[in-house]
């Protein structure tokens, strides 16, 4: 059923899904973070797997590889915002650490799919 070419990639269907979790994990921030740090990290999160899509649609290699590096620096992005709330105790060392590891294995394989773009 996937008729969109960015669909069949792995780094995208890797990222949607660290989106949920990213966007699951935010519900537990207080209140007073729903427009700061909360709103920050999932928008973070979503720009993952929109910069691969929108790299992976007719876009030239060159473009294709600009995107896939813009979802990299988001996901820099929402590495620091975990640091941030880790710091702030809104998440517990075992949810950092799940997340961080997630995070280090995308990171890999954009970075690998990044080079193998001729």
């Amino acid at each position: 059923m996937n008729k969109f070419k960015f669909e069949k990639l792995i780094i995208w269907q890797k990222s949607m899904d660290f989106g949920e979790d990213i966007n699951s994990l935010t519900e537990t921030f207080p209140d007073k973070e729903k427009y700061n740090l909360s709103s920050q990290i999932r928008r973070a999160a979503d720009s993952i797997a929109l910069n691969i899509s929108e790299g992976a649609i007719g876009q030239s290699n060159p473009e294709q590889k600009k995107f896939i590096g813009y979802a990299i620096r988001s996901l820099a992005e929402v590495v620091t915002c975990l640091y941030k709330s880790k710091k702030k105790n809104y998440i517990k060392n075992t949810q950092f650490d799940d997340l961080y590891e997630k995070s280090y294995e995308l990171m890999n394989m954009m970075s690998a799919f990044r080079k193998k773009i001729i």
